[in-house]
């Protein structure tokens, strides 16, 4: 080949991408997590037991759990990032989290934007109110006003349900959801078992008890979309902690029951 040919000839297998890719692109993020040692990890600390700041200030919680969990496995340290229902995809996709384990429900909506690894623990979605209420159908709604989480996942189920009457009042986080059922602001309130169950346990004297399921959700954790390469090793520790019984026990532990069977 001659001289003057060389250099074009070069540009060609560049571009061809023969001299190798650009460590930009040739990295993933599984690759980064693994040089550096560390992960950050979006998780909840607004909705006992999955995620909450303990009378230690510190986060605690089933998905702070799991947090750990993956991060011990990657040989990791754990950058907990703290996030609500409504910021958290938006944390992924601007990088300031690797993954997302925040009682994160899977909907054709979600994945269009992120991807998702296999489920790692059981949640539900359901309306709640005063014993003395009647609440039977969605169509009792019409009339009343209910509090819900903007973008929660209960928040977008309670809204194909819901009666042209209804009051649906959004609020920006569950502590105020919570608040405002408890002050009489709201008379009903569409939320996750867990939440409703700790707010019963706290208030006896409201008597609220489940009304109307919204959705049986199993949690799931988000990764950024096309990731595949961290999706599948995450995956890989799910099923491990599966087969080992650590997830059960991580359940058991939060939730009071074994995660049972979960979609992969």
């Amino acid at each position: 080949m001659s001289l003057q040919r060389r250099p074009l000839f070069a540009l060609v297998l560049a571009g061809l991408g023969v001299f190798g890719a650009s460590p930009a692109f040739a990295d993933s993020a599984l690759d980064t997590i693994l040089a550096k040692r560390s992960i950050a990890i979006a998780i909840p600390t607004d909705f006992p037991p999955y995620g909450f700041v303990g009378t230690d200030m510190a986060p605690q919680g089933l998905d702070v759990d799991m947090a750990r969990l993956i991060a011990a496995r990657l040989g990791a340290t754990v950058e907990l990032v703290p996030v609500t229902s409504a910021n958290r995809i938006a944390y992924l996709q601007t990088h300031k989290a690797d993954l997302v384990i925040s009682t994160l429900g899977k909907n054709p909506e979600r994945e269009k934007v992120i991807d998702f690894t296999a489920a790692y623990s059981p949640f539900f979605q359901a309306v709640f109110a005063p014993r003395a209420m009647v609440l039977k159908s969605p169509a009792e709604l019409a009339g009343k006003s209910i509090g819900v989480t903007r973008g929660a996942i209960e928040d977008m189920e309670l809204t194909k349900i819901a009666p042209a009457g209804a009051d649906i009042k959004r609020f920006e986080d569950n502590n105020a959801t919570v608040s405002a059922f408890v002050s009489g602001q709201v008379q009903v309130i569409a939320t996750g078992a867990s939440v409703a169950g700790n707010m019963m346990a706290r208030n006896p004297q409201l008597g609220a008890e489940f009304k109307l399921l919204l959705k049986d959700s199993p949690n799931f954790i988000g990764i950024a979309k096309g990731d595949d390469k961290l999706r599948l090793k995450v995956n890989e520790i799910i099923a491990s902690a599966r087969t080992s019984g650590e997830i059960d026990k991580l359940c058991v532990k939060w939730l009071g029951r074994p995660a049972g069977d979960l979609p992969n």
